[in-house]
């Protein structure tokens, strides 16, 4: 049996978090013994680790300057000191910090993976976490295999880094049954009006999320006679600021933010529409759980929407700007026809994304090693 440490910023409400516990839960625990690591404890996601796989955290919450204090240590001190017990395989799950840490094993024999999960552009983004873009390089270098989330992502990380090799694909794990199972619970009555066409989004209230582009749509389609309302799921500290515009355009009561749900899927079954407004992604979580239950995908061209729906064969795809993204909406909303279509496909799209699939391919690649 494969001793495996999985090391993780922390297990907030984020789509990597989500989806490493979705991943360590369905790994097949007769051929490997998990252990996840988180450097701060504390997150939402750390309830849903099940039974049979080991959790440890470093400090028991986040602190200021952190990152600064790491990099006055070399990757061989952090490694020395925050990883005690000697595993077959270390995985940095995450971008930054955790990268640096598990890069500076000593061990000869044991295994390194890399885990990529957003697009970074510029080497300035990808190196924040390490003392120079120098020191990046000699750290991914010591990695057997990196990981990335979607081809896009691969694609932007060889840009930054053309000196690695040994670059695989790997799509994000979901808890497909459970999805399935979950989307029929019932929401709150009064919630949701039988005459709105209900729209929603899921993410994390920050700026590259676009939740702000989604009020300013909004606003939009009210004004040409749109009886559209739009659900945002999650917090962040861009929700102020959005509520703020809201109540100057009365807007209040057709924009509704629920905070952070423990089933999110429940709302996105029952609304007629998933809409992904980000700048930036890596391979979105939420546009695929929207698919596995069944929801209507239209997204702005961010990393990994080729990869999950085609040439617009199972979601729409739009430009990445307000006005495209607007006008993608609208395509729907103008076409019952056209939304019925997109329904059926993310039905079929949503099967290909299943929680066996995925595992096993991240499985094969661990056997590999």
């Amino acid at each position: 049996m494969k001793k495996i440490l999985f090391l993780i910023h922390d297990l907030s409400h984020g789509g990597a978090e989500k989806v490493l516990v979705n991943l360590v839960n369905n790994i097949d625990k007769t051929k490997f013994d998990v252990t996840v690591m988180a450097l701060f404890g504390g997150g939402v996601n750390e309830a849903y680790i099940k039974e049979g796989v080991k959790y440890k955290i470093v400090f028991k919450k986040p602190f200021r300057g952190n990152s600064k204090l790491f990099k006055l240590f070399s990757p061989r001190m952090l490694h020395k000191k925050f990883i005690r017990d000697k595993y077959d395989i270390e995985v940095s799950y995450l971008e930054g910090p955790c990268a640096r840490i598990i890069s500076g094993c000593p061990y000869d024999d044991v295994k390194l993976v890399s885990w990529i999960h957003t697009e970074q552009h510029t080497r300035e983004i990808a190196s924040k976490a390490f003392r120079s873009y120098k020191e990046s390089v000699k750290c991914y270098q010591k990695f057997h295999k990196t990981v990335c989330v979607s081809d896009y992502v691969k694609q932007d990380f060889l840009t930054i880094y053309p000196m690695l090799t040994n670059i695989e694909v790997l799509y994000n794990t979901n808890e497909t049954a459970q999805i399935l199972e979950m989307k029929n619970e019932p929401v709150a009555e009064n919630l949701f009006s039988g005459k709105e066409i209900k729209l929603c989004g899921v993410g994390k209230i920050i700026t590259v999320k676009g939740f702000d582009r989604m009020a300013r749509i909004q606003k939009r389609l009210k004004s040409e006679g749109y009886f559209t309302h739009f659900y945002a799921l999650g917090v962040g500290p861009e929700r102020e600021n959005i509520e703020k515009y809201l109540k100057t355009n009365n807007l209040t009561d057709s924009f509704t933010f629920l905070g952070y749900q423990e089933n999110p899927y429940k709302y996105v079954a029952k609304c007629d529409m998933f809409v992904c407004a980000s700048i930036v992604e890596g391979f979105s979580t939420a546009a695929t759980e929207a698919l596995i239950v069944g929801t209507p995908v239209v997204t702005t061209f961010v990393s990994g929407m080729s990869e999950m729906l085609g040439d617009n064969e199972y979601g729409i795809i739009t430009e990445n700007n307000e006005d495209a993204l607007y006008i993608g909406i609208k395509s729907l909303l103008d076409s019952p026809e056209l939304m019925a279509h997109y329904k059926k496909q993310a039905e079929v799209r949503g099967r290909f994304f299943s929680t066996e699939n995925t595992v096993k391919a991240v499985e094969n690649m661990l056997d590999n090693l």
